[in-house]
């Protein structure tokens, strides 16, 4: 009883690779493929799929004014109205992002937009490449800010 008032919703945010969060939090902010989403405690349920961006949980182990993000490029998220599963490709902190690389990423999918020609399935790929780089860069830039 004492969980339903607190108003928190507990988290559980996983890759193949590793557990990167569980625990309560007071929000959680997600990058789905339709724009961002804020969860709050009492959220109708939903599945959403998550494109590239970043993963905002609010108010963490630390205390209310806690915010820890991830950038994911992909994954799901189920949303239920005091809990929040995030299953993601990969996700990584904003300092464990290699700049370089996500320029050089930035710039193959630019080359393969200019290479695309008639095929839909090729400026689709080209773009999928360039969001998730934009989202990396954006990401690293916004880590002394947050």
């Amino acid at each position: 009883m004492a969980e339903e008032s607190s108003n928190s919703i507990r988290v559980r945010f996983v890759t193949p690779e590793r557990t990167l969060f569980d625990g309560d939090v007071t929000t959680v902010e997600l990058p789905s493929k339709s724009g961002y989403l804020q969860v709050l405690y009492g959220h109708a349920p939903l599945m959403a799929e998550l494109g590239a961006g970043d993963v905002t949980l609010h108010g963490g182990p630390d205390g209310p004014e806690t915010l820890i993000r991830y950038n994911v490029s992909w994954g799901f998220a189920e949303v239920l109205p005091n809990r929040v599963t995030i299953l993601a490709n990969d996700a990584l902190k904003p300092e464990e992002i290699d700049v370089e690389r996500a320029k050089q990423q930035l710039e193959h999918g630019q080359q393969l937009w200019n290479e695309a020609g008639e095929s839909e399935a090729a400026y689709n790929e080209a773009l999928r490449i360039e969001a998730e780089a934009e989202a990396k860069i954006a990401s690293a830039s916004e880590k002394g800010t947050k």
